[in-house]
């Protein structure tokens, strides 16, 4: 069966922190939580490059093999990228960032964590934690020399053992599971779990509210417990296509705050091959001095090739255009302001020559600066609807990401 995602993402600085080193990122084929080491210099700094290295997994759908290889690749140059921002800047030595990712291939779902943030999954009722916390006091569980129950408040439960810092040996652990409709996935840093009890998340995410309500509720919940630390959820349900999926990417924490504010270090270009420009080489030829009449019958067969091209062009567009009025998207236009704002279209992102082949259906009062980083870039390249009504639902899941960063 073909399985979808809807999803939300919430973040909170927390009671004590000043600074908020989580950060997130929710999209259709990509959760991330990534919280950076606390303590140390940069923790927002690693946890947002973490969230811009992966970013672009978001962009397409992948088969289950290649979503596994390219996460681990992405991963790896995540490591590498920290070890290289060292080496620029000295200061940002001991930075390092959790990372626990999960990216939707086909009915599958491939689970990539280091560190202790954690993922939770919600089936039949049931929720299990999914991912094993790579902690010193985990580490004296699994030895059987403490109980699971004794680890909830052992002095030392937030030495994490394992992160990614640009070191060798950062190796994430990864798995391939199976989504099913109905499952309800929770990725979250250890400001929720670290104060939030196992059974209070379970009955949270049980309770049946939205993804959104339900990640709201519990960042308040992690509040109310007296969390000091930052505190990022992210709620995803896993839903069957006749369900309408989340479909517009949200970037919460550090990711969001230091790129609208323009500091964060630019996302690195897509590793995909750069397009190639098609060109066709023509040889120069001398020309043919024969007797005039067969002169003017070679023109005449060249006039009728470039008659019989042209018809066909223009039938090809008068084609596309019509059959492009059924298409929507949303991209950005401006307003009668100047401003470059939010905007839904009748037809397609791409045009043929000078012809264009969409319009404007409605300017909506989005402000493409007021999106998160990401979300600019994405709204910038056109997001593909089947049709008006979900045009309308993908604005409607922008606005609400307008402050949430």
């Amino acid at each position: 069966m073909s399985i979808a995602l809807r999803y939300a993402a919430r973040s909170d600085v927390g009671l004590v922190r000043t600074k908020n080193e989580d950060s997130g990122y929710a999209g259709p084929h990509l959760l991330v939580v990534a919280d950076g080491m606390g303590g140390h210099a940069g923790g927002d700094v690693a946890s947002s490059l973490a969230v811009g290295v992966l970013a672009d997994l978001d962009g397409e759908a992948l088969g289950s093999t290649e979503a596994q290889t390219r996460l681990g690749e992405r991963l790896r140059r995540t490591n590498t990228a920290l070890q290289d921002r060292v080496k620029d800047q000295p200061e940002l030595a001991g930075m390092g960032t959790t990372v626990t990712a999960l990216v939707r291939a086909g009915s599958r779902l491939i689970l990539a964590h280091i560190g202790d943030s954690r993922a939770y999954l919600l089936r039949g009722g049931e929720l299990v934690k999914v991912t094993t916390d790579h902690t010193y006091v985990q580490s004296l569980v699994d030895a059987g020399r403490i109980t699971a129950e004794e680890a909830e408040n052992h002095p030392q439960r937030n030495v994490v053992m394992r992160v990614l810092t640009g070191e060798h040996g950062d190796e994430p652990d990864v798995s391939v599971r199976e989504g099913r409709a109905g499952d309800r996935w929770l990725l979250c840093s250890d400001g929720l779990s670290g104060f939030v009890s196992h059974e209070t998340i379970h009955d949270t995410l049980a309770a049946g509210d939205g993804p959104a309500t339900t990640a709201e509720n519990l960042v308040r919940l992690a509040l109310r417990s007296g969390a000091p630390d930052n505190v990022t959820v992210i709620v995803a349900d896993v839903v069957d296509l006749d369900t309408p999926p989340s479909t517009a990417p949200q970037v919460v924490g550090a990711a969001a705050a230091r790129t609208k504010k323009g500091t964060a270090p630019a996302p690195p270009a897509d590793d995909s091959p750069a397009a190639r420009a098609a060109s066709l080489g023509r040889e120069a030829r001398p020309e043919d001095h024969d007797d005039d009449d067969d002169h003017r019958g070679r023109r005449w067969v060249s006039w009728l090739v470039v008659l019989a091209v042209v018809a066909g062009l223009a039938g090809s567009v008068w084609l596309a255009w019509t059959w492009s009025q059924d298409q929507y998207f949303v991209g950005s236009a401006e307003d009668g302001q100047g401003e470059q704002v939010v905007a839904v279209y009748r037809g397609l992102t791409q045009d043929i020559g000078p012809v264009r082949l969409s319009t404007v259906a409605e300017l909506t009062d989005v402000r493409v600066d007021d999106l998160p980083f990401f979300q600019q870039g994405i709204v910038a390249d056109g997001i593909q609807a089947d049709d008006a009504a979900e045009a309308s639902s993908i604005v409607s899941d922008l606005r609400d990401q307008l402050g949430t960063g």
